[in-house]
């Protein structure tokens, strides 16, 4: 069997093993482990490979950023910043119709600004906002529904955890594609806020009525955020200006973050402790991930299979647009059964090297920086498809008493809005670039 049959066939046997809860990461090294051995047929090459691989992977410098972003949102938790963020959004815009839940995706939005992790944002704000909507009479489906997609604004809005892993796959520079996702963050943000206004309309028994705050409590509770507008603005400023490496800035947050819970006194010994082990062991989990995705791209890599597929792709005539669209596709069914991270890592490999041998009309490192983008919404539509879009889960277990089936309903006009956000954004490319060119 040649190597390029061998590839082919491990992507069904690599399916077969994430359906049978094997975990992901010792699913692709697995996969990659002995398909190389089939292409090598001599086990010491493997060896080798799996030594040199786990070592340039665990020593690099740029992963280094990963843990620092997910103790930054560990901190952020303690210091009671997402709670803070909550209700000078719900200060201001709690009493309109669909505020409260538009004031938790604004949260979820400000929250997303210091913790680069989707699932860490909405379970955070799940534990604040739920009680508050449930409080002013909203249903199960759009609370849960409304967190959970809020929830999805962690990985969009920088810093983000998946785009530093995607600028390491393909070697594009992390603070451009930070500068590139603002946009599109905010966009999502506004998208949400304008389906839950429509929600609410055609569905008025699903929210409440909350009287609106006097000015000087609404003052006083947004003063309560200058934690968060201060990180953002060293971590995000510094980067820009060139003071300091994302990997730095990341540092310079987590230590900013660190301070805000101690003053706060969410910091303690004790809550320290968890902090740290928290960021462990959602560290461990991803660098498992990106292990087992570094041995079985290798495989891929000698099988030659990216590079005979691109070709392919080429010689087949189609239009770069309708190849773009089959990515896409194949995104979002990939999204109703994988996390983000591991999609990420399993086909850039091999769809980045497809799409940038064709022509959009871009120079290579806008074409780079505007695909990941897209690349990162889908990802992120993923999060909130049903049946296993991961925020779905982690707020439904925040809310038990709510059916997830509910859940899966509320959540169908966000998944819309994300599929037209990325339309617009596919066709108009300009709007992801604007920031990067001005």
């Amino acid at each position: 069997m040649s190597g390029i049959e061998l590839a082919a066939w491990s992507f069904p046997i690599l399916l077969v093993l994430i359906f049978i809860r094997v975990p992901i990461g010792l699913s692709m090294l697995l996969c990659g482990l002995v398909g190389s051995w089939a292409v090598y047929g001599n086990i010491d090459p493997i060896l080798s490979q799996l030594k040199q691989v786990t070592y340039s992977t665990f020593s690099s410098y740029s992963l280094s950023v990963i843990p620092l972003f997910l103790l930054m949102g560990q901190f952020a938790a303690l210091g009671g910043l997402s709670q803070a963020l909550f209700k000078a959004a719900e200060a201001w815009i709690g009493h309109r119709k669909g505020g409260v839940a538009m004031a938790a995706v604004g949260a979820c939005a400000g929250f997303g600004a210091i913790c680069g992790s989707s699932l860490a944002t909405a379970a955070t704000m799940g534990q604040v906002a739920l009680p508050e909507l449930k409080r002013a009479g909203y249903s199960g489906a759009l609370s849960t529904a409304c967190l959970a997609a809020g929830g999805t604004l962690g990985i969009l809005i920088p810093p983000s955890v998946i785009l530093v892993i995607y600028a390491i796959l393909t070697e594009q520079n992390i603070a451009k594609l930070f500068l590139a996702a603002f946009v599109p963050g905010i966009l999502a943000a506004i998208g949400y806020m304008v389906v839950i206004a429509i929600y609410v309309r055609v569905k008025p028994d699903s929210a409440g009525f909350m009287p609106p705050m006097p000015m000087k409590e609404r003052w006083a509770a947004t003063a309560k955020v200058w934690p968060v507008l201060v990180i953002f603005v060293a971590v995000v400023g510094g980067i820009y200006t060139g003071l300091f490496t994302p990997t730095e800035g990341a540092a310079v947050g987590a230590f900013g973050t660190g301070l805000a819970a101690w003053f706060s006194g969410g910091l303690t010994r004790k809550t320290l402790m968890g902090a740290i082990l928290g960021t462990a062991v959602a560290t461990g989990m991803i660098f498992m991930i990106v292990l087992g995705a570094g041995l079985y791209n290798t495989f891929l890599a000698l099988s030659q299979l990216p590079q005979e597929m691109a070709q392919m792709v080429v010689q087949a005539g189609l239009s770069p647009w309708m190849v773009l669209f089959l990515i896409v596709l194949v995104y979002l069914v990939f999204g109703c059964v994988m996390d983000s991270l591991s999609m990420i890592l399993l086909t850039i490999p091999i769809f980045f090297p497809i799409v940038s041998a064709l022509d959009f009309g871009l120079p290579p490192e806008e074409f780079a920086i505007w695909f990941g983008i897209l690349v990162l919404i889908v990802v992120e539509v993923g999060l909130i498809t049903p049946p296993v879009g991961m925020n779905l889960f982690v707020i439904n277990s925040l809310a038990k008493e709510i059916p997830i089936s509910q859940t899966f309903l509320g959540v169908m006009p966000f998944v819309a809005s994300d599929l037209v956000r990325v339309f617009i954004l596919a066709l108009f490319p300009s709007i992801t670039l604007f920031v990067l060119r001005l």
